[in-house]
């Protein structure tokens, strides 16, 4: 009996750390489909650049967009890089918590005056330079290997960090890029760090 559940329980231990990023994209679904209902209401949750209420919209406006079309756009890449960075890095929460609310932040000092930043293409665009930056700092072949997919799949998106296209969200995939830098430096630099002290 142990034996036939030996397996099952390895795939699902397997498994386990790509639930995250699926969960998370189940909600933005949940929440586009009671926005639509609503009429867009919940759109203003958003971050507004140095609005006291925009602050809410730090850790919000990943889970908000601005219709069906824009979320069907960020879907795929999202669930590809999250769960790449749940499996390979396995610092899926602390990657995702780090890029929403640096980035998120970055976005509320320095955005537009007037404007609301909403959709989780931040969390993409630093899932992104984390992935490519933790194969680099790191240095595991699995690791690398994620990065170089990452740059030859996701390469193009780097002019999503300049301001070419009016209504897009130029400061969120800029600053979410960095964001995503930085977390994969502190968190490898912890992991090294932990590794050095089990020695």
């Amino acid at each position: 009996m142990s034996t036939t559940l030996e397996p099952r329980g390895r795939l699902l231990g397997a498994v386990a750390p790509a639930l995250p990023p699926l969960v998370l994209t189940v909600l933005m679904w949940l929440s586009e489909l009671v926005d639509t209902v609503l009429g867009g209401f919940l759109d203003q949750f958003g971050i507004q650049p140095r609005e006291v209420d925009g602050l809410a919209g730090v850790l919000a406006s990943p889970l908000l967009h601005s219709g069906l079309a824009h979320l069907v756009a960020n879907t795929g890449a999202f669930v590809v890089l999250g769960v790449l960075t749940a499996l390979i890095t396995r610092r899926f929460w602390a990657a995702t918590l780090g890029i929403a609310v640096l980035g998120g932040l970055a976005v509320w000092l320095l955005g537009a005056d007037g404007t609301v930043h909403i959709g989780a293409s931040g969390l993409v665009y630093g899932y992104a330079t984390f992935l490519f930056c933790w194969g680099i700092f790191v240095r595991r072949a699995l690791a690398m290997a994620a990065s170089l997919f990452v740059l030859l799949a996701y390469g193009g998106i780097v002019w999503g960090v300049l301001p070419t296209q009016s209504g897009v969200s130029w400061e969120g995939h800029l600053f979410g890029a960095l964001a995503g830098v930085l977390m994969a430096w502190l968190l490898a630099r912890r992991q090294r760090v932990v590794a050095g002290r089990r020695r």
